[in-house]
């Protein structure tokens, strides 16, 4: 009996992994900014709404998740650089959980997620352009890691990921609440995008070797290592102009400040990849933690900005 207990708590422990919790709070973070500036415009928040479309937002990433884990298993089994937050979550294998599991997951989420596309469509004001983002939002979650069109390995997946978390959630929380879209999104989303699409790259190093013996044609692959860096530190540096320049456009100040903050950290990334293009021996899981920080912070900062102003 003890043994089949920890049996089970094993497979809830590895299940939670498979889950990778942590990558949900982008989602949350980024529908919450979304919100925040419904609520910063004078909006009143239908907190009934809003859940439902968290647990929307919450259901598809599950649901993208599952099925790269899925597809990927089998290529992230033969990478020995995997860390925290990149190669997989390492969940899927022998003596682990099998890859049906996924499968299972995925299709139990995407049921949730559809149930809940009916609900919203009773209980919220729904709009062409919210009906047309949610369907490129389910279109690209799916199709992320699904063959025949399997966007991870079409060079534009990064992208396609990194307009659907830092652009398409924001704007579909934003949308729920008013209705329409506002110029404030683009100022604190796009420079959010450059962000989300540097720690994507960053998350790609450490399985840049794996990824070019079994030929798994990723961003960075198709790019070179060398470009993806030169990349990388142009993302970083540009997501800080455009949120200057958003100053420039009328962003207010008081929102756009506290965002700088996490300056310093974007300067330690690009010195990091730096060292790194001079010959010095990586860190794997400082870089990716470090990228997955400066995103989550600049989007949180930015949200907490609109939320209490």
């Amino acid at each position: 009996m003890a043994q089949n207990e920890l049996t089970f708590a094993q497979s809830i422990r590895l299940f939670i992994r498979l889950s990778r919790p942590l990558f949900l709070l982008g989602g949350i973070l980024l529908y919450a900014l979304g919100a925040g500036i419904a609520r910063y415009l004078g909006a009143s928040i239908d907190w009934g709404v809003y859940f439902i479309g968290q647990v929307w937002v919450t259901s598809l990433q599950l649901s993208a998740q599952y099925l790269n884990e899925f597809f990927d298993s089998p290529d992230d089994l033969r990478n020995p650089n995997r860390t925290p937050f990149s190669g997989g979550s390492g969940t899927i294998g022998p003596g682990q959980l099998s890859r049906s599991t996924a499968l299972y997951a995925a299709a139990t989420t995407l049921t949730i997620t559809a149930s809940l596309t009916v609900i919203l469509f009773e209980q919220a004001d729904i709009s062409p352009v919210l009906v047309m983002l949610m369907g490129l939002s389910f279109l690209g979650a799916v199709f992320y890691s699904v063959p025949p069109i399997d966007l991870s390995t079409s060079g534009y997946g990064e992208l396609v990921a990194s307009i659907l978390v830092a652009n398409f959630v924001p704007f579909f929380a934003f949308l729920l609440q008013t209705g329409e879209l506002h110029r404030l999104l683009v100022m604190t989303t796009f420079p959010l995008t450059a962000l989300h699409l540097a720690m994507m790259l960053a998350f790609e190093f450490p399985d840049y070797a794996s990824d070019v013996k079994y030929e798994k044609p990723t961003l960075l692959v198709r790019i070179g290592w060398r470009n993806g860096m030169v990349l990388h530190n142009l993302l970083i540096l540009s997501a800080f102009f455009l949120l200057g320049l958003a100053m420039v456009f009328e962003l207010p100040v008081l929102i756009a400040l506290p965002a700088f903050l996490p300056l310093p950290l974007g300067l330690l990334q690009i010195w990091q990849m730096r060292r790194i293009l001079a010959g010095a021996r990586p860190n794997w899981t400082a870089l990716t933690l470090t990228a997955l920080v400066l995103f989550a912070s600049t989007a949180y900062l930015l949200a907490f900005a609109f939320w209490t102003r």
